[in-house]
C-alpha cells in the first residue's frame, strides 16, 4: 500500500507523469477548438472580426479557468477517495447519502465511456489531417485507421513502456504549443485584452449565434473529467502544480492561433487549421508528428481510463462481470479485453461514418457535457457530506448548474451533426448498467433468508452421519448474507435436500465491496466450532475478487494457528496427515415461468439474463479453479419442504 501513497508526494518526476497521463486530452484540444468555432461561424452566415475573435478565445480561456481551474483542478480533486478520483469512485463517497445517486453516476460513467470512443478518432484524425499541408493528396483515412488498430492491439501487453516516454514527449508538446503561440502574439500584443471577461459576456449577450459558438467552445475543457479520473496515478499536488505549466501553454497557443485568425479573417475554416499555420513551412511536418504522438498519449489516457472505470463499475455491480487482465506490475495498469475491442470497433466506426475531423466535432462535446453535469451533482452531495458552508454549496450548483446547462444547449445543436451518434452510444451503455443494477434489486426482492442457528444440528448430525456417503472434506459455499446470523434458503436447501452433502467442515465466505478502493480485510466466525465457519471478506472497489486464492490464504492462517484441522478423516489417509479436499459450490439462480414480474421488471430480466450469457461466469469472476467447482442451477423462487408442509397444515 505504501508505493500507492508515494504517488501522491509532489515530484518533479510526478509532476512529468501528470503531463503524460492527465493532460493528454485537454493538451490536443488547440488541434480543434478554435476551428470548429470559427466553422460555426461561418455557417451561421457570420464574418470574423475582432469582437468575434476576442469573444471566442475570452470564452475558451474563462471556460478553462471556470470549469477546468475552480471546478476540477481546486474543488473536484479535493473530492478523493484515498488517493482515487473519477466518477466511480466520487459515487463510492457519496453512495449512502441517498439511493437515487446511481442515477448520475451511472448516466456519467456511460458518457465518460462513449467519450472514450469519440476521442482517439478525432485527436488522431486532427492531427493526421495537418499532412495535407505538405502533401495535398495524401488519403488520411488509412493512416488513421492503422495508428487507431495498432494503439488497441499494443494495450494487451501493458503500457509501462512507451508510459515512461510520455512525461517528455508531452513536455514537449506543451512547449511547442507555447512556442508557436507566443511567436504570433508577438505580431499582436492587443490579443491579450481576450483576457477580459467583457469579452465573452459580450459575445454571449450580443452575438445572436452565441449558443452554437458555446459547443464549439465547449472542446476547449472536454479532458477535465480525465484529469480526475487520473487522480490515483498521479497524486492532486502533481496534477495541480503541472496544470498551471499546461494552462498556460493552451492559453498562449489560442491567443496565438487568435492573432492568425485576425489576419486572416477571410481564411475557410473547413480547409485551414489555423493551428498548423502558427508554425513555420519548414517545420510543419514535425509538429504533424508530435501532434500525432500527443494524439495517441491523448487516447492512451481515455482508453485506461475506461478499462478503470468499467473495473470499478463490476465491482460496484454496475456492469456485467468481464475477464480483467493486469498486463504488468505498475499500480492501476489493467486491461479489459471486452471494453479494449469495443471501443475499437466504435473508433473504427466513427472515422468511417465522420471521415474527417470537421465532421467529428458536432459528435465531441455531447456526451462529456452530460458526465460534467452529473459531477457537478456529485460533488455538490459530496460538500454537504464534508459539512460545507451551505451558501457556497448553493453557489456552486447555480454557477455549474448555469454554466453546464448553456453549454448543454450549445452542444444540443450539434445533434443532427453527428450528437446522436455519441447519445446512442450513451444510451447503449446506460442500458447495460441500468439493467444490471436493477436486476440485482429485484433478485434480492426473491433471496429468502433463514436463521442459521435453527439449521446447527442438523448440520453437526449430518456432518457425522456414515451413512451418508461424504461429497467433500471441505464444503465451500459463496453467501450474500450480510449478517453471520442468516443463510439463504437456497444454500441449506442444497446441503440438506436436494443431494445431502455429508462434509467434515461447511465454510461459508461472504464478499463485502468497500467504498474505499484499496480496503483489503477479512473477519472468521466459528458458527459451530470445527463444523461451520463463516469468512466476511471486505475488499475495496478497485481490489481484483480472487476468492480461491485469499479464501486458501485465510485457511492456511488458520491451520497455522491451530483453529481448523483440514487434515482428511478418511483413515487411510489421515494417519499419513493428507490433506482434505475442497470443493466450491455455486448456486446459479434462473427465473421461474411463475415468477410474478411487472413487464418492465420481466423485461429487465430478460435483458439481464441476455448481458449475463455474454458476461464471465461466476467460477471465473470470482477465480476460482473450475476443478473444484460444482455449479448447482436453483430456480430465483423455489418452493422448500417446509413451505409444502405448511401449505398442506392450512389446506
Amino acid at each position: 500500500m505504501s508505493n500507492h501513497k508515494n504517488v501522491n508526494a509532489l515530484t518533479a518526476g510526478g509532476v512529468l507523469v501528470s503531463l503524460g497521463i492527465v493532460f493528454g486530452d485537454i493538451g490536443t484540444s488547440p488541434l480543434y477548438t478554435l476551428k470548429a468555432i470559427f466553422k460555426t461561424v461561418k455557417e451561421t452566415g457570420q464574418f470574423i472580426n475582432p469582437d468575434l475573435v476576442l469573444g471566442a478565445l475570452s470564452c475558451v480561456i474563462w471556460t478553462l479557468t471556470l470549469q477546468t481551474t475552480i471546478k476540477y483542478v481546486i474543488i473536484t480533486l479535493r473530492a478523493d477517495n484515498k488517493g482515487e478520483g473519477g466518477i466511480f469512485s466520487l459515487y463510492s463517497l457519496v453512495r449512502k447519502k441517498a439511493k437515487w445517486l446511481v442515477i448520475p453516476a451511472i448516466i456519467g460513467g456511460a458518457a465518460l465511456l462513449a467519450d472514450g470512443i469519440i476521442t482517439p478518432s478525432i485527436t488522431v484524425t486532427s492531427a493526421i489531417e495537418g499532412l495535407k499541408l505538405k502533401f495535398p493528396t495524401v488519403s488520411v483515412l488509412p493512416i488513421v485507421l492503422a495508428i487507431i488498430t495498432l494503439l488497441f492491439v499494443i494495450q494487451q501487453f501493458g503500457t509501462n513502456l512507451v508510459g515512461r516516454l510520455f512525461g517528455p514527449i508531452m513536455f514537449l508538446w506543451f512547449a511547442a504549443l507555447g512556442v508557436s503561440g507566443l511567436g504570433q502574439i508577438m505580431h499582436d500584443p492587443t490579443i491579450f485584452k481576450a483576457l477580459n471577461p467583457y469579452y465573452a459576456i459580450h459575445l454571449l449577450v450580443t452575438n445572436p449565434g452565441a449558443l452554437v459558438i458555446l459547443g464549439g467552445v465547449f472542446l476547449c475543457t472536454t479532458g477535465a473529467e480525465a484529469l480526475y479520473s487520473d487522480l490515483g496515478h498521479c497524486g492532486k499536488d502533481n496534477i495541480r502544480v503541472s496544470w498551471i505549466f499546461v494552462k498556460l501553454m493552451l492559453i498562449f497557443n489560442y491567443l496565438g492561433q487568435g492573432v492568425w485568425v485576425l489576419k486572416n479573417p477571410n481564411y475557410d475554416p473547413h480547409i485551414v487549421n489555423p493551428f498548423f499555420e502558427l508554425v513555420p513551412q519548414g517545420l510543419v511536418l514535425y509538429m504533424v508528428a508530435l501532434a500525432t504522438m500527443a494524439a495517441v498519449i491523448a487516447s492512451q489516457a481515455m482508453i485506461s481510463g475506461s478499462f478503470t472505470l468499467i473495473s470499478e463499475a463490476v465491482r460496484l455491480n454496475l456492469w456485467p462481470k468481464v475477464r480483467i487482465n493486469y498486463p504488468s506490475v505498475q499500480k492501476g495498469q489493467l486491461y479489459v479485453p471486452s471494453i479494449n475491442w469495443l471501443l475499437w470497433v466504435g473508433c473504427i466506426i466513427i472515422v468511417l461514418i465522420f471521415k474527417k475531423s470537421d465532421n467529428m466535432e458536432g459528435a465531441y462535446g455531447l456526451a462529456i457535457n452530460l458526465t460534467f453535469l452529473m459531477t457537478t451533482i456529485l460533488v455538490a452531495v459530496f460538500m454537504l457530506r464534508k459539512k460545507f458552508p451551505k451558501y457556497l454549496i448553493v453557489l456552486f450548483v447555480i454557477l455549474y448548474g448555469v454554466i453546464e446547462l448553456a453549454f448543454l444547449v450549445g452542444n444540443m445543436a450539434k445533434f443532427i451533426h453527428g450528437g446522436w451518434v455519441t447519445l446512442l452510444i450513451s444510451s447503449a451503455l446506460l442500458s447495460v448498467m441500468w439493467t444490471w443494477y436493477n436486476s440485482r434489486k429485484i433478485k434480492n426482492r426473491f433471496v429468502k433468508y433463514v436463521e442459521i442457528e435453527d439449521y446447527y444440528a442438523i448440520l453437526n448430525e449430518l456432518s457425522n452421519d456414515e451413512s451418508v456417503p461424504k461429497y467433500s472434506s471441505q464444503l465451500v459455499y459463496l453467501t450474500s448474507a450480510n449478517f453471520k446470523t442468516e443463510i439463504e434458503s437456497k444454500i441449506i436447501y442444497s446441503i440438506i435436500q436436494k443431494e445431502p452433502k455429508r462434509a467434515d467442515v461447511y465454510w461459508l465466505v461472504h464478499v463485502d465491496v468497500m467504498d474505499e478502493p484499496y480496503t483489503m480485510d477479512y473477519k472468521v466466525e466459528f458458527l459451530i466450532p470445527g463444523k461451520l465457519i463463516r469468512i466476511d471478506f471486505k475488499l475495496g472497489f478497485r481490489i481484483e475478487q480472487r476468492v480461491n486464492l485469499l479464501y486458501r490464504k485465510v485457511v492456511e492462517e488458520l491451520v497455522k494457528n491451530g483453529e481448523v484441522d483440514i487434515t482428511s478423516q478418511y483413515t487411510s489417509l489421515n494417519k499419513h496427515k493428507i490433506t482434505g479436499d475442497f470443493r466450491f459450490v455455486l448456486l446459479e439462480k434462473h427465473l421461474s415461468k411463475f415468477t410474478n414480474l411487472s413487464f418492465y421488471e420481466q423485461s429487465i430480466m430478460d435483458y439481464y439474463f441476455v448481458l449475463k450469457r455474454l458476461s464471465l461466469s461466476e467460477v471465473s469472476s470470482f477465480g476460482l479453479d473450475s476443478s473444484y467447482v460444482e455449479v448447482e442451477k436453483v430456480p430465483l423462487i423455489f418452493v422448500t419442504p417446509d413451505d409444502i408442509e405448511l401449505n398442506r397444515l392450512a389446506i
